[in-house]
């Protein structure tokens, strides 16, 4: 290979790259890129990955030849100065490595638009799921299903879905990787995706936008379920809106406080022991219950009602050493009034118990 380089280096770095070609494409295709495919929408984008992988590789390899190959061949002998060769150019290579690149790029921009033309063809009758981002939470309501909120994100199997994103505050990306598709969450804006879910099973919803202090913890439920098990968890969340969510946590009134803490993103910012939640950008809640006593006393409040009007009204009073702004203000829309209590009283059951 050394003697076929020497005495014909076109031809040595063209079997190299051809090598070297098939060894990468090979390596690429064997790598497990993704999670497993949940919509029907993901094999098509798995392919489409895959096709540019393929067609990367050569260009690739072709690129990083020709460099070493210039390194090593047209390097300067050790302590010469002297200027290189005038070099005028070769028009018949600037035109091939122009004209092919260009044909490369637009055959697979014309593969990605059918692609996502295909992907995004209008629906009959599809679900309609309204998406709400916020620092740091996702909610999700049903509106053709009764106005069902929820803070968890279940759908049916094999039923398509449109999801309309918007945000609260801040730019945020609306991400299930299992279903490949996302599409950012603009102040101001609402934006569309659809899908259909095809395999049952349990995902995250991931924020895929940097978002502030706690976009790492920035994640939703999503299960996909059978249409029959998905009308009965219909019924039930409509029943959850009139009782706090006792009768979805199986009646114990304690558990559904838990849950909603843990699902509208509480504990993406405050400490709770008993959450097992650790994060400090917002006031720590494991000594709740004195603090309420305390500060509630300022405003002539029981503590039930200072938990409250914190929760609906974060800025009226800022614990000391922490800043107006970064508690969303809407819970009060988010919750029922019987699911606010539920929270309010859990959070009073469980601050001031003894850490283990």
């Amino acid at each position: 290979m050394r003697r076929l380089l020497r005495k014909r280096p076109a031809l040595g770095m063209a079997l190299l790259s051809g090598v070297s070609t098939a060894v990468g494409i090979v390596i690429v295709l064997a790598i497990d890129w993704f999670p497993v495919q949940a919509s029907t929408a993901a094999p098509q984008i798995d392919t489409l990955w895959d096709v540019l992988m393929i067609a990367s590789v050569p260009v690739f390899v072709l690129v990083m030849a020709v460099a070493l190959y210039s390194v090593f061949a047209f390097r300067a002998e050790p302590g010469d100065l002297s200027d290189g060769e005038p070099i005028h150019g070769n028009t018949r290579l600037e035109v091939i490595w122009v004209t092919i690149p260009f044909i490369m790029v637009s055959a697979l921009a014309v593969y990605g638009w059918v692609v996502l033309e295909d992907i995004e063809a209008k629906q009959t009758d599809p679900l309609i799921v309204n998406v709400n981002g916020q620092q740091f939470a996702w909610r999700f309501d049903y509106p053709e299903e009764g106005k069902v909120k929820s803070t968890q994100l279940v759908l049916p199997k094999d039923r398509d879905v449109e999801f309309r994103v918007k945000t609260d505050d801040v730019l945020h990306d609306f991400w299930v990787p299992q279903f490949r598709l996302k599409t950012d969450a603009v102040p101001g804006l609402t934006t569309k995706v659809l899908l259909k879910p095809s395999r049952i099973g349990e995902y995250d919803v991931v924020c895929a936008e940097l978002c502030g202090l706690g976009h790492s913890t920035m994640r939703a439920a999503v299960r996909v379920v059978t249409p029959e098990d998905f009308d009965a968890w219909i019924a039930k969340e409509q029943k959850s809106e009139t009782d706090g969510g006792a009768a979805a946590a199986g009646g114990d009134e304690a558990a559904a406080g838990k849950q909603l803490f843990t699902e509208t993103g509480c504990n993406a910012c405050h400490t709770l022991a008993d959450a097992e939640s650790s994060s400090a950008i917002g006031p720590g809640l494991d000594e709740l219950s004195a603090n309420a006593e305390k500060f509630g006393k300022q405003d002539k409040q029981s503590p039930e009602e200072y938990v409250k009007a914190s929760i609906e009204d974060p800025g009226a009073f800022l614990v000391p050493n922490f800043n107006d702004g970064v508690m969303p203000a809407d819970y009060a829309k988010q919750l029922s009034p019987e699911e606010l209590d539920t929270l309010v009283k859990y959070l009073l059951s469980v601050s001031g118990e003894e850490k283990p």
